[in-house]
């Protein structure tokens, strides 16, 4: 991308696919080599601008999945393959892939934040080794609702999964909350060596993290991905602002002995 941090440059939708009942994903043609983790902000000139995860990423393309919420995404969803975007980025602290080598990897995900841990999941699936194991909990609020239908069935085969419907059966799911299946990850044989991930609504994650240390798990080793009200992405509109933190900047991903603290 430019050296201007907060230029948007034009690049082409590659391809549009249609993910559940309100979420598109969308690849896009650049060369922005984001982190696991990390956001970019899409734009349409004369409209306004919004931050997106990176749910995925490869050689000259990045998708976003991106849920209708407002007039930015309404007209995004009005683009097809061949269309131009605007993006600018990447910004902000992503996952610490680092820390989570080699030690058994816990991941929970409620609804769409299952797009933020999606480039991670997809590099442990396809790099063994990078991680010891993964434990993956995915809860949707009903079936609609579910995202990433193809590769939640690929992992099944390589990392250990638990899938639910809040309320709603589904053969092969669980129903219930995600909480609910917390109790079921063994740290007690994991010997310290693990670190886990939540991400999704801030209730969510505020009780799947009081869960996760009531079942044994360190704070220390527990993180979070926020996307609060981010605008500029540079830390200037303050819209993201927590008391003294910017979301844009010291985050989206925060160690849960941060995350907790972030009260609006």
């Amino acid at each position: 991308m430019a050296n201007n941090p907060v230029k948007p440059q034009p690049c082409r939708i590659l391809d549009v696919k249609k993910e559940s009942a309100h979420e598109w994903t969308f690849r896009v043609e650049t060369d922005a080599r984001p982190e696991h983790g990390q956001f970019m902000q899409l734009s349409i000139p004369k409209v306004g601008e919004a931050p997106i995860s990176v749910s995925a990423q490869g050689d000259g393309w990045l998708e976003f999945t991106i849920r209708s919420v407002g007039r930015v995404t309404n007209v995004i969803f009005e683009k097809t393959a061949g269309d131009t975007l605007f993006l600018r980025g990447p910004y902000g602290r992503g996952w610490p892939v680092e820390q989570f080598r080699g030690k058994h990897l816990v991941v929970i995900t409620g609804g769409t934040g299952l797009a933020p841990v999606r480039s991670l999941l997809r590099q442990c699936a396809q790099q063994p080794g990078l991680v010891r194991d993964v434990h993956l909990i995915c809860g949707f609020k009903n079936e609609e609702g579910i995202v990433f239908e193809s590769e939640l069935m690929e992992w099944k085969e390589k990392f250990r999964t638990i899938y639910a419907l809040d309320t709603d059966k589904k053969d092969g799911w669980r129903t219930g909350f995600v909480t609910e299946f917390v109790k079921e990850i063994p740290f007690a044989a994991f010997g310290g060596d693990y670190a886990a991930v939540v991400v999704g609504p801030p209730p969510m994650m505020k009780f799947t993290g009081l869960e996760l240390v009531k079942c044994g798990a360190d704070p220390a080793k527990l993180w979070m991905s926020f996307e609060r009200k981010m605008s500029c992405a540079v830390g200037k509109c303050g819209h993201c602002r927590i008391d003294e933190v910017y979301v844009c900047l010291d985050g989206p991903v925060f160690p849960y002995t941060v995350a907790r603290g972030l009260v609006d």
